[in-house]
């Protein structure tokens, strides 16, 4: 028995590790390729490609696109009405290319699920839908903040309701709050077609999850991210992303 045990073992090992050859490859390849577009920093570029391995990695090409369409849709979101909001102060720097910090900051709570699915770590499905949810959740962020810029008019505090100037943190709008429900669903939805969540009505449950969450952002940033320095923007993302993975699998953790 131990012979036909070590086989299956080796055979098993050798698999894994092709696949990890076989994302890191791809990944480099397509870094150095996709660095030329305007998304990332150089750096936020190498940081893109080690998660881009750990998804490939660990999920295959269906986390691996599905996280690249996030990529591209918050991108795009980004440059809408960009020379308006550099105008008025309100643009990401670096013309919108995301650095390192901002690829974790989106992308930590994801990876660390993605990772948990590659260990073997069950429930796996329900660990998908966390994975899911964080990524519905931070573009449905980055639809609302976006658009809420450009669009958003009058503006107020989440916690008091009071009109406060475009950007303020913890400002919601009503433009930007149909946006953010926009980004939500249509994240979801692309998880959905890449099968990484079983059916219409847990897509529906991350959809609300997704908005949810970001208007939890939206209050921490107004109750605390002024009063502690140390509050950046990219942990209040990755707090927002777990918060995400973590309401969803709360909630559908009885049905998957």
């Amino acid at each position: 028995m131990q012979g036909p045990v070590q086989d299956l073992c080796l055979r098993h090992c050798n698999t894994a590790s092709m696949i990890w050859i076989q994302a890191l490859l791809l990944n480099t390849v397509l870094i150095a390729v996709a660095q030329r577009a305007p998304l990332l920093t150089l750096a936020g570029w190498v940081h893109a490609g080690a998660l881009g391995t750990i998804l490939w990695g660990c999920l295959g090409w269906r986390g691996w696109v599905a996280v690249v369409a996030y990529l591209v849709l918050g991108s795009l979101v980004t440059r809408l009405g960009l020379r308006e909001k550099q105008e008025r102060g309100l643009a990401e720097a670096r013309g919108g290319r995301r650095g390192p910090e901002n690829v974790w900051g989106s992308a930590a709570t994801g990876a660390c699920l993605a990772l948990l699915i590659g260990a073997g770590v069950e429930p796996g499905p329900l660990l998908l839908v966390g994975f899911s949810a964080s990524f519905s959740a931070k573009l449905a962020d980055t639809f609302g903040s976006e658009i809420g810029k450009r669009w958003g008019r009058r503006p107020v505090l989440i916690t008091t309701l009071r009109s406060v100037p475009p950007g303020t943190e913890g400002a919601i709008s009503l433009a930007g709050t149909l946006a953010s429900a926009a980004g939500s669903v249509l994240m979801t939805l692309v998880m959905w077609q890449l099968q990484l969540l079983p059916s219409i009505s847990v897509s529906l449950v991350v959809m609300l999850i997704g908005l949810l969450a970001t208007l939890a952002e939206s209050l921490l940033g107004a109750l605390a991210q002024d009063r502690f320095r140390w509050l950046s923007n990219e942990l209040v993302n990755a707090l927002q992303t777990l918060l995400a993975a973590v309401m969803a699998m709360l909630w559908l953790g009885g049905r998957i």
